[in-house]
């Protein structure tokens, strides 16, 4: 085997490989091997077929079967060889099968060395979590239109208004409300929290983003979109409209998304850190870098 490496861009790598015919040629036998035991030829008992015969039948499928051979193993070994580090499955292109030779190119993109800037001690600021009570009236005032609208009248906020909410009286309904309402304050400050530290990150670490990522994620996530518009009966001429939209739209969120991966995971590295079957990654980097963080 041989493998040429073109360097296309910062991270992007051509391959070029060229498999030797005497490897090409086993790994024939070993699919014509393969075929003989099962295949159906007329006048023949599977297994009895003589080699020629296999040859002049099935001659293109076993080409076929003998590339889906191949073409992963001599991959492999050419990255291997190589000492590269893909970030992603390749492209492979322009495959040919010539003269018992076979030749194709896998288009990479590499991981990116990522520069880390300091992501310890990163200064965060902390919103208060406590609900005053001209929130709670606010929300009250919320419950008591739409309980008025539900019913065509003006509602007063009394007991029987909680106990139409499944509350034993209003004071109880006040004090579930704010408990609730805490709980939602405090979900919103920990995002906020974690969009501090992420735009943090993000200032200090400087790399180039591998494309091939930033594809793979937007297509994932335009399927995803298409398909809850279909779900909610979006005509398909109005799809199509949208899908050009949401791919403009999505862009730049996506690379910030991939990028803000790949910083998560240069620190996981740098730490030492590894992950079981049902951890999630980012998450774990996330709490890691919230008790590191400096709290104002």
């Amino acid at each position: 085997m041989k493998v040429a490496v073109k360097k296309v861009d910062a991270l992007k790598r051509e391959l070029n490989f060229e498999v030797s015919k005497d490897r090409v040629t086993q790994v024939l036998e070993e699919v014509y091997s393969d075929m003989g035991r099962v295949a159906k030829i007329k006048g023949f008992r599977p297994g009895k077929a003589p080699r020629h015969i296999l040859e002049n039948e099935h001659a293109a499928l076993a080409r076929e079967e003998a590339l889906k051979k191949l073409i992963p193993v001599v991959y492999r070994e050419g990255i291997e060889q190589e000492k590269i580090a893909p970030i992603d499955l390749p492209e492979i292109e322009d495959v040919e099968f010539k003269d018992g030779i076979v030749t194709f190119k896998a288009v990479i993109d590499i991981k990116p060395e990522v520069q880390m800037g300091n992501y310890k001690g990163i200064s965060v600021k902390r919103k208060s979590s406590q609900v005053t009570e001209e929130e709670i009236e606010k929300t009250l005032d919320f419950f008591k239109k739409s309980q008025g609208n539900d019913q065509g009248k003006d509602v007063p906020l009394d007991d029987n208004f909680a106990k139409g909410l499944g509350y034993p009286n209003l004071d109880e309904f006040k004090q579930t409300l704010k408990r609730q309402m805490e709980l939602d304050k405090d979900r919103s400050n920990r995002v906020d929290i974690e969009n501090q530290i992420i735009e943090a990150l993000l200032k200090e670490a400087k790399f180039p983003v591998p494309q091939s990522l930033v594809k793979k994620q937007l297509e994932h996530r335009l399927h995803h979109a298409m398909e809850q518009m279909r779900t909610q009966g979006t005509p398909e001429e109005d799809m199509v409209k949208k899908e050009a939209e949401l791919r403009k739209a999505l862009q730049k969120p996506v690379e910030k998304d991939v990028r803000v991966y790949l910083i998560l995971d240069k620190i996981a590295e740098l730490e030492g850190m590894s992950v079981l079957q049902n951890e999630n990654l980012p998450a774990k980097v996330m709490e890691f870098l919230f008790k590191e963080a400096h709290w104002e």
